[in-house]
């Protein structure tokens, strides 16, 4: 049975965040930038949910690129940044460190989120399939391209090597998998309501107006209607 029918769990996954750095998101036109700024975070408090090891790679932040985005250092304030000259990751021996000393543990599929796919995304998925046999999972709502095409033609180029394409919140709930999974079931669902658009919205509204549930944030009196004379 071939290993990329099994599907990601928190024993063998790992997550790398590849130049998720403003200058890397100016050139963004694939996705809207703060759509992709949202989904980028999200994944990243989806690992931290699940105890998923997480890789931070940079390239030339003190001449152009800037530092990482804070929301997402945030989340792993413990985090080392492993920095780099070359646009691909594979490159950088402390970057293929880190990989192997998670895949080692049995997480050989690895989740990628970066700038660009074009570029960034794709000489590392090709470059590192090629070394090893790690399996790449291309998050692309969390990776963006220079252009529509740029994007589009990228994931298609990996997607024949055998890169695997998903989205970051079908990851999230690939992880959780069973909502039976109580110790982690309300950290999920605080994550959706905050990063997963109108899905959290319904979730909100359910536990309000269906469940009879109090709201997520206290606030100041309902006062009226009071229709004016």
């Amino acid at each position: 049975m071939s290993s990329k029918l099994e599907v990601l769990t928190p024993a063998n996954s790992q997550l790398i965040f590849i130049d998720q750095q403003p200058q890397m998101a100016f050139g963004v036109q694939s996705i809207d930038r703060q759509v992709l700024k949202n989904n980028v975070v999200g994944l990243a408090k989806a690992a931290k949910v699940f105890n998923i090891p997480t890789t931070i790679t940079t390239v030339e932040t003190g001449s152009f690129s800037g530092h990482t985005y804070p929301e997402l250092l945030a989340v792993f304030p413990e985090n080392d940044i492993l920095e780099r000259t070359s646009m691909n990751s594979w490159d950088d021996q402390n970057v293929r460190d880190a990989l192997a000393k998670n895949a080692a543990n049995g997480r050989k599929k690895i989740v990628v989120s970066g700038l660009w796919t074009e570029v960034c995304n794709t000489t590392f998925a090709l470059s590192c399939m090629h070394d090893t046999d790690y399996e790449i999972y291309m998050v692309a709502d969390a990776s963006g391209g220079t252009s529509a095409d740029a994007h589009k033609y990228a994931m298609d180029r990996m997607v024949q090597a055998g890169v695997i394409p998903v989205t970051w919140q079908q990851v999230l709930l690939e992880w959780q998998r069973d909502w039976a999974h109580k110790e982690t079931y309300n950290a999920v669902t605080t994550l959706v309501k905050e990063h997963s658009g109108a899905y959290g919205m319904g979730i909100d509204y359910a536990v309000t107006m269906v469940h009879n549930g109090d709201e997520r944030v206290r606030h100041g009196k309902t006062i009226g209607p009071n229709p004016a004379k």
